[in-house]
Parts: structure tokens; C-alpha cells; sequence
């Protein structure tokens, strides 16, 4: 991606920021993100797919290819998980200097409850091969990028694919999946960044080598700098995140909240180790204590976290919050920790700058 210094955002992040909505941090506030506060990230077009002559189609190095139709799939076994779903790239905003893409701050997020057809059955079905090391995963959507035209393409290993909780899912919090979220089929894989739940689901493919597409080799990728082959981005790092307290100023969302206690709430969420500790800082992370922390919504899904912040003084605060998960990994402090040339996975600690007013005699 190219990079800017500017901390003016480029007409291309304007655009993107217009195409993709986040969503709105008052929604840490619910288990459940509503469909239309859930955070969208569309590469191309949403297709146009009419769900009447829709297939699936497996293939590749399979005993037996096959193309499903949409009520096939709804007629196989069912699963209904809440999923803590992450874009790569949330927190990219926050870096200086900064990769031109979509300008995230931190509401690249959502937690739904998707409802499909685990993937490991259809691939038992259709008989993998011996010698097939990935499956890979293509969509409808179309378009370019880095100066190649491709369809939107990711691969799994065996080993990832056949996980129990990797699904086919073709509802969203009980709906049929909206066209912005992957009418009608989408993949959904729990614990990884969002780049790999491939949307608009087109095809399947058993694949002898590993695949080495736009999305997989060149982009989503950890780079310390151009010449820098980097590492794969996969799963999400542990992140905690607070609803804004109070009430905000239009322009500058600066929140205001009277003096006195007041309860601070969040979520908070990690890929593959679970977190155990959020803590809360009001003087922009000098300081830090522990909060409330309650059990995830389901072994996918993101954890509540609540602490009563007693603000006796009128004046200006930085509120932050951190979380640290079962493995010892902590939030960075500072975005320059995270910094990446592609700016992904960049989970440094959120910053809120709020205003404690005198409360009314």
C-alpha cells in the first residue's frame, strides 16, 4: 500500500471511509451487534446473485466435485455462533505515517450470530485427496488491485478448514445474510481477522499447492517495509475497547461527563487465547487498574468488562483501556509499537479524551 504523512485523509480514504461503514462504539454496549451497526468492508462491487440459481461449486483435488445449491446447504446439519468479527486494518488511522486504505479508527468490529453449515461436512463429503494441502476459497466479487484483476480469493490449510466451527453460513442474527454481508453464502472463520471470512461465496477448491493470489501473498501481511516479504496476517490479537461515556460534542466527539462516579463499560476480545485482564487508565495510561471482567458470549464471541470510574475533579482526562489475554500478550500502549507497513493487526490501546463538567447545583 502506499504510505502518507499527511494527517489529512487522501480522497482515496475518503471514499473507502464512505463505501465502509464501522461501527459506532455504543454499540460495545450490546452482546449482540444489530445487522445494521455491524462494520462492512466491501474490496469491489457487491455482486448481484440470484439466490434461486446459486451453486456452490467443490472442486479441485476431491474424490467427488460438487456444486450446491443454496437449499441443499440449508437442509444439511445447522450451527448458530456468535462470532467477534475484526477487520485487519482497524486502527490504521491511528498510525503516523499512514497506509492509504480504508482510514479505520477502532470501529472496524461487530459481534453477530451467524447460522450455517459446518464446512468440515461438505469437504468429508466431497472426499479430499491425499496430496491437497490448502483449500481455496474464491468469491463473485470482482475488481483490481495492485494492478491485478482477480477475483477475491483466500486458502486455508486442511488443518483450519476442517475445524468444527468454520461454517457456511447463509444468516446473520437470524436474517437472511444482507447483500453487504454476503448474500447468499459467505464463509465464516471464528478467531481470525475478517479478510479470511470470504463473502459472496462462489467456489471451493482443493488445492495441491499453497495458493499465492493478491489477497494471500502480497496483501494481508505484517512488512516492515517494501522489500520485506513479512508474515501472514491471521489471528486477532487481544483488544479491549470502551462505549464512549456521556454525551459527545458534534464536531469534535469529545465526550462530557458530569463530575462524580460514573460507569465505564466495553468489550473486550482475542484470537485463539482467551483474555483474562482489562485494565482502565483515566490519565492516559500512566496509571492502571483492573475491571470487572464477565464471561465471553460463547467460546467466539467478545467478553464484557465494566469499571465505576469516580471523576471528583472538574477537567480534561484521557480515558484508555488495555486488555492482556491468557498467553501474556498485552495491548501496546502506543501505535508506533504496532506500526506495519500494511497497517494490519494494529490493536494499540484506545484513547478517549473526555471533558468532566461541575455537575448542576
Amino acid at each position: 500500500m502506499p504510505v502518507t504523512t499527511n494527517i489529512e485523509f487522501t480522497r482515496e480514504e475518503v471514499g473507502l471511509a464512505l463505501r465502509n461503514p464501522g461501527m459506532p462504539l455504543e454499540a460495545l454496549r450490546r452482546p449482540i451487534t444489530p445487522i445494521g451497526m455491524h462494520y462492512v468492508l466491501i474490496h469491489f462491487d457487491v455482486p448481484d446473485i440470484d439466490p434461486a440459481s446459486f451453486e456452490l461449486v467443490v472442486d479441485g483435488r476431491v474424490r467427488a466435485p460438487a456444486a450446491l445449491t443454496l437449499e441443499e446447504l440449508r437442509a444439511r446439519p445447522a450451527v448458530t455462533l456468535a462470532v467477534m468479527m475484526e477487520c485487519a486494518g482497524s486502527g490504521r488511522a491511528h498510525l503516523a505515517p499512514r497506509p492509504v486504505s480504508a482510514p479505520w479508527h477502532d470501529e472496524a468490529i461487530g459481534c453477530a450470530e451467524w447460522t450455517g453449515t459446518p464446512l468440515r461436512g461438505v469437504l468429508e463429503d466431497a472426499g479430499l485427496l491425499d496430496d491437497a494441502v490448502e483449500l481455496l476459497f474464491t468469491a463473485h466479487d470482482r475488481g483490481l488491485d495492485q494492478g491485478v484483476e482477480q477475483d477475491y480469493q483466500r486458502s486455508l490449510s486442511i488443518e483450519e478448514a476442517m475445524r468444527d466451527d468454520v461454517l457456511l453460513a447463509y444468516a446473520m442474527n437470524g436474517q437472511p445474510l444482507p447483500a453487504s454481508h454476503g448474500f447468499p453464502l459467505r464463509l465464516i472463520v471464528p478467531d481470525w481477522y475478517g479478510m479470511a471470512s470470504v463473502k459472496w461465496l462462489r467456489s471451493i477448491t482443493a488445492i495441491a499447492e499453497p495458493f499465492e493470489g493478491v489477497q494471500q501473498t502480497v496483501l494481508y501481511r505484517y512488512r516492515s517495509s517494501e522489500e520485506d516479504p513479512g508474515t501472514p496476517v491471521t489471528r486477532k490479537k487481544p483488544r479491549a475497547l470502551m462505549a464512549p461515556p456521556g454525551i459527545p460534542e458534534f464536531l469534535s466527539r469529545t465526550r462530557h461527563v458530569p463530575a462524580g462516579r460514573t460507569r465505564i463499560e466495553g468489550r473486550a476480545w482475542s484470537g485463539p487465547d482467551p483474555v483474562c485482564r482489562v485494565q482502565f487508565s483515566a490519565d492516559g495510561g500512566r496509571t492502571w487498574e483492573d475491571t470487572h471482567l464477565e464471561q465471553p458470549n460463547g467460546a467466539h464471541g467478545w467478553s464484557a468488562w465494566s469499571y465505576d470510574w469516580d471523576a471528583g475533579e472538574a477537567g480534561d482526562y484521557e480515558l484508555c483501556v488495555r486488555a492482556t489475554d491468557t498467553a501474556g500478550n498485552v495491548q501496546p500502549l502506543d501505535s508506533a509499537e504496532t506500526w506495519n507497513q500494511g497497517g494490519y493487526g494494529v490493536n494499540a490501546v484506545q484513547r478517549l479524551a473526555v471533558r468532566v463538567t461541575e455537575r448542576n447545583p
